[in-house]
């Protein structure tokens, strides 16, 4: 494990942008594994801005996302789908038809569970899953349960994810219930991980997923056990680790 502290949000945002470009420009025909929420903005924003300056390519690249709310349009402007499409597909050169998220519309969830998990093994897995976590420990949107679910299934969202995503929303009411999320299975067997993490409000529960109980209590937990991970976070979101366990970060 690696954590990389930065001063603030755009140095943070920075740093882990630059983590993403170099697996790109090493690898030009990288499986990314994309997240979406309010930390990953600066870093697709990042990326943009390299990309204009030509300095990266992502022409041959494959994208998964870890997640889609069920029920939401895709042209709603809080679906997954809309999110990468306004933040980052649209703005930099690759195709389409190489991105890929859940489908929140699809009839038979089980069998888009099944379909996006096959998509993943035909990629040939994901080469680097970028991360957020969420105030429950969330990683996608693996709710803290009684074990880890493995593969990509559909997940009833707890209240405190609710009440964090109902600011993107106009009401409270409209935040969905449910969602499909990429599993822990396919999480885990990227290659490399990067999780960024920002603000005071995920000081404790960074700590406790670091550095706590490996357990599905805190899903977040389970990325003790992957050999490489890098945690690229601001100060304010690093200040536990950096009270408890100020040796840890670089």
């Amino acid at each position: 494990m690696k954590i990389i502290s930065a001063p603030e949000y755009q140095s943070m945002s920075r740093k882990a942008a630059n983590i993403i470009s170099a697996q790109v420009i090493l690898f030009p025909n990288s499986v990314l594994g994309l997240a979406t929420g309010s930390t990953p903005l600066g870093v697709y924003s990042q990326l943009i801005e390299w990309y204009k300056k030509g300095d990266i390519d992502f022409s041959r690249v494959h994208s998964v996302n870890l997640d889609e709310y069920c029920n939401l349009p895709v042209e709603h402007e809080q679906s997954y789908r809309n999110y990468m499409n306004t933040n980052f597909f649209h703005h930099v050169n690759i195709p389409m038809e190489n991105t890929n998220v859940p489908n929140g519309l699809a009839k038979d969830i089980d069998a888009e569970c099944n379909r996006y998990d096959n998509v993943i093994s035909s990629l040939g897995g994901i080469d680097l899953q970028l991360l957020g976590i969420g105030h429950t420990g969330h990683i996608g949107f693996n709710e803290p349960d009684e074990d880890f679910d493995k593969t990509t299934h559909c997940v009833k969202l707890k209240q405190q994810t609710i009440d964090a995503n109902a600011r993107f929303f106009e009401n409270a009411g409209e935040v969905p219930k449910y969602a499909i999320t990429m599993g822990i299975k396919a999480i885990m067997q990227a290659k490399k991980l990067l999780l960024v993490a920002n603000g005071e409000g995920k000081a404790e529960i960074l700590y406790r997923s670091l550095f706590g109980p490996i357990t599905p209590a805190v899903p977040a937990s389970i990325l003790q056990l992957h050999n490489d991970v890098t945690i690229v976070a601001d100060e304010a979101a690093l200040a536990v680790i950096r009270e408890k366990v100020p040796s840890a970060i670089g």
